[in-house]
């Protein structure tokens, strides 16, 4: 790269890192805002509507690609990345100084859940801007290479979320870390804004979309060319269902998910699972370059599609894997004496509680609540007509109504025996640090990581080349954010309610399966090879 180039490729990589960062500071202390700011829920259901405010940034990118998509094919690709950054520093920096439920009660939710969808606004507008930007600026040949420092941007920012979330955890006290000390990370990322910013005010505008501006050919109305007219919305919809949709899983999944099922399913220390996480992408995050520099030679959709594939087969005993050696307590219990709840169906409720109302006082939903507050997987068996009770290997223990006349007798008797059941069959409380494999649950997560770069390294100059440069910004948003916002940010969410639901510690996997696999085969008929294609303005 030339002078010029690497600053193009710096300052938009860079910005992206910090908006990132933003993201998954949230994403990583989802246990500690479940506690800060829902209180009165279950532990279970406090845990998902933390990943569901963390989710709802996800759920509004995809009106922040219309609104900046449209800016940016309007006004050009500079100053409209740099409006996103600017949106996105201040709403996390807020996040920092966002008063708690114990001391404003409902507004501090719906306080979090407001600057959380700024921040989703801002991002929806950013990754359009950054790809075409950096895109339009690269060599023919050398594309996928150039666009793929973009993509690791976003790794990058959750390595560096880990980073600094570690160090905060090392020197504050737990207790204060849970009171306050999250609050270090937010406020700290607006010394990266100040940078961020210095260094975008610093760039050009993108010679195509100057060259545009010269010739008079800019689109006057972005929103209707890209999605009301049939010949560009079919390549937007191809490129949601048969690229974006599979790659945002696959990356959701192997980086974010991951550390969920450590810390959230495996009941690894958090400090731990964070270490755990950030070695796996240390080995995994050179591949998003270099599958960037592959696909200049062989092509995008190879490379995507083996991803897609690749994730859809080997998650599974991946997992399995992770579970054999991040807690082998745990795997060698669930064999010896396997759990189960054996209740009359129409008893059970789906432990999931979004509105703090329901009260889950049946037999069977007593015990089931009690093995998902101590993290036990379980299997569920049909007895119709017959009262609930948890099987522990040979051991039973008879559930009870919690709204009996003897309900508060009857609880610490059957906690008790619970307990006593589980630790005699040698289920632990938690993963035991001397027993954790790490370098074999670090080289498992790598691989989730480098399946991540493979769908997501080539995938940004892949949708820059599917769409034209008067309509690029606003066509490559949409169907990128509805993929990695819907898709992609509801992984979490939906596969640990999957979990919570069946009892079943690998269930939630199924999301991604089956998403990467339909990705996989729409990809593979309908995708086009995209490698070779011009991106400068050509006139309709």
């Amino acid at each position: 790269m030339n002078k010029e180039e690497r600053r193009v490729v710096l300052a938009s990589s860079l910005g992206t890192m910090f908006e990132w960062y933003d993201f998954f500071v949230y994403g990583a202390l989802a246990a500690i805002f479940s506690k800060q700011f829902f209180v009165g829920l279950n532990d279970t259901t406090a845990f998902i509507f933390a990943l569901l405010v963390f989710s709802a940034g996800f759920a509004v990118r995809p009106f922040g690609a219309l609104v900046f998509g449209r800016l940016g094919d309007l006004v050009g690709r500079k100053y409209t990345f740099l409006i996103t950054i600017l949106i996105m520093g201040f709403s996390t920096f807020l996040v920092g100084l966002l008063p708690t439920y114990s001391s404003i009660g409902i507004f501090a939710p719906i306080g979090l859940v407001l600057l959380r969808m700024a921040q989703g606004l801002a991002v929806g507008g950013e990754y359009g801007g950054a790809a075409t930007y950096v895109a339009e600026h690269a060599p023919a040949d050398r594309r996928g290479a150039f666009t793929s420092w973009i993509q690791m941007t976003a790794t990058a920012g959750l390595f560096l979320s880990l980073i600094v979330i570690m160090i905060c955890r090392a020197i504050i006290e737990p207790e204060a870390f849970a009171a306050w000390g999250w609050r270090v990370p937010f406020l700290l990322s607006v010394l990266l804004l100040a940078v961020s910013v210095w260094i975008r005010l610093r760039l050009d505008e993108s010679p195509v979309f100057k060259a545009m501006q010269e010739e008079g050919h800019v689109s006057k109305s972005p929103l209707r060319d890209s999605f009301a007219k049939w010949s560009n919305l079919k390549i937007v919809l191809l490129a949601l269902f048969g690229l974006a949709m599979g790659e945002a899983v696959v990356w959701y999944t192997g980086q974010f998910y991951a550390l969920i099922f450590l810390t959230q399913v495996l009941k690894v220390d958090a400090l731990t699972a964070s270490i755990l996480v950030a070695g796996g992408l240390v080995i995994g995050t050179p591949f998003f370059i270099i599958f960037g520099v592959l696909s200049d030679k062989i092509g995008r959709k190879p490379i995507i599609m083996a991803g897609c594939l690749l994730a859809a087969l080997t998650y599974m005993p991946i997992f399995q894997a992770i579970t054999h050696y991040a807690n082998p307590a745990l795997e060698m219990a669930q064999a010896g004496a396997p759990v189960s709840v054996h209740a009359d169906p129409a008893t059970c409720s789906l432990q999931f509680n979004p509105a703090g109302v329901s009260s889950f006082t049946s037999p069977c939903d007593v015990a089931k609540s009690a093995l998902v507050k101590l993290g036990i997987p379980y299997g569920n068996v049909e007895t119709e007509g017959a009262a609930a009770t948890i099987h522990v290997g040979n051991a039973i223990i008879a559930s009870y109504d919690a709204e009996g006349p003897d309900a508060s007798a009857q609880a610490p008797v059957f906690n008790e025996a619970l307990k006593a059941a589980l630790n005699e069959a040698g289920y632990p409380a938690g993963a035991a640090e001397d027993k954790i494999n790490n370098l074999m649950v670090v080289l498992l997560i790598g691989v989730l990581v480098i399946f991540a770069a493979m769908t997501y390294g080539p995938i940004a100059a892949m949708l820059v080349e599917l769409f034209p440069a008067r309509i690029r910004y606003s066509s490559l948003s949409l169907p990128y954010h509805i993929g990695n916002g819907w898709f992609g940010g509801f992984m979490p969410p939906v596969a640990f309610a999957i979990i919570a639901a069946t009892g079943n510690m690998y269930d939630g996997l199924w999301y991604p399966i089956v998403i990467s696999g339909v990705c996989f085969i729409v990809g593979m008929v309908f995708l086009p090879e995209t490698k070779d294609r011009k991106i400068g303005h050509v006139v309709d």
